[in-house]
């Protein structure tokens, strides 16, 4: 079960980088 958590945490964590890495491009322009 505690696994299962952890892979959840990674899950979120990745998607706020993928959004961090859109604004960082949009503001490159």
């Amino acid at each position: 079960m505690g696994s299962l958590r952890k892979r959840r945490k990674a899950k979120i964590n990745k998607h706020k980088r993928r959004k961090r890495l859109k604004a960082l491009r949009h503001k490159k322009r």
